[in-house]
């Protein structure tokens, strides 16, 4: 949209963010930080029949103002817009989940932000697991936040790999490479992320958010809270009260009926 203006101050105030603008790491890393902590991943509106809109005002309208969350092409669609407006060079990628030892199309997006010459991997949208902090473009150099360990390596058919450390073992979580992601090449990922049966995004209802501590993550009906290690799993009923959990656990109000949700499916 040309007419487009980002609104900065409607933004920083939805991620709460008080700290100095700059284009140098240490903004980048708060700004990374606020965004993650304050906008949950979350597939709500794939349940309930809803498109999934990434033009620039379609993202503002519903992750800013109207206080919602998003997967990855709208987490971090939002980031890239916010990032730009506020004069960092950042550019989309996308990229090739892992996770079930089967690669999928390139349908995950992530963003690439230059800095000085050096290159930052920055992920808001891969749920539980999404990188806490800007992962540097640099092979087998283990980064640790907190209790998570992630690295990049270089893998001869997909590129970067992105892996994530669980005990002494090291996961795939996805591949990308640094090739010019053009809007059709988004829209095309878009389309079948959010309307294909085979698509966790169409399968299940799933949500997670950063806490202060810990973790709080949605699988279906099971509301899961990890906080100083300890774990608490709530079984969420089958009615209204659904959205009344997730609007106390995320932070977000759903405005729906619990009998609008698709049925769960299976995937094939």
């Amino acid at each position: 949209m040309s007419d487009f203006t980002f609104p900065k101050e409607a933004y920083l105030k939805r991620i709460n963010f008080d700290g100095e603008l700059s284009t140098n790491f240490r903004c980048l890393k708060a700004i990374h930080h606020a965004q993650h902590t304050s906008i949950p991943f979350e597939n709500f509106d794939i349940c309930l029949g809803r498109n999934i809109l990434l033009d620039p005002e379609s993202l503002v309208q519903k992750l800013v103002r109207n206080k919602r969350g998003g997967y990855c092409l709208e987490l971090n669609g939002l980031l890239l817009l916010a990032l730009k407006a506020f004069g960092f060079e950042a550019r989309p990628l996308l990229g090739r989940v892992h996770i079930t030892g089967k690669p999928t199309g390139r349908s995950h997006q992530v963003c690439l932000v230059t800095i000085e010459g050096k290159r930052w991997l920055l992920d808001l949208g891969f749920g539980a697991e999404s990188p806490p902090v800007p992962i540097p473009l640099v092979f087998n150099e283990p980064i640790i936040h907190e209790n998570h360990t992630y690295r990049l390596i270089d893998n001869e058919i997909f590129g970067y790999m992105l892996q994530h450390k669980q005990g002494e073992e090291w996961r795939n979580l996805y591949s990308f490479d640094l090739s010019f992601v053009c809007p059709g090449d988004i829209e095309y990922g878009n389309y079948y992320t959010s309307t294909n049966p085979n698509s966790i995004f169409v399968s299940a209802r799933v949500a997670a958010l950063p806490v202060k501590n810990g973790m709080i993550t949605l699988f279906n009906n099971n509301l899961k809270k990890v906080i100083h290690g300890k774990e608490e799993v709530i079984l969420l009923k089958n009615d209204q009260s659904y959205f009344s959990m997730i609007a106390q656990a995320f932070g977000i109000n759903i405005n729906a009926q619990f009998e609008d949700l698709k049925p769960l499916l299976k995937v094939r």
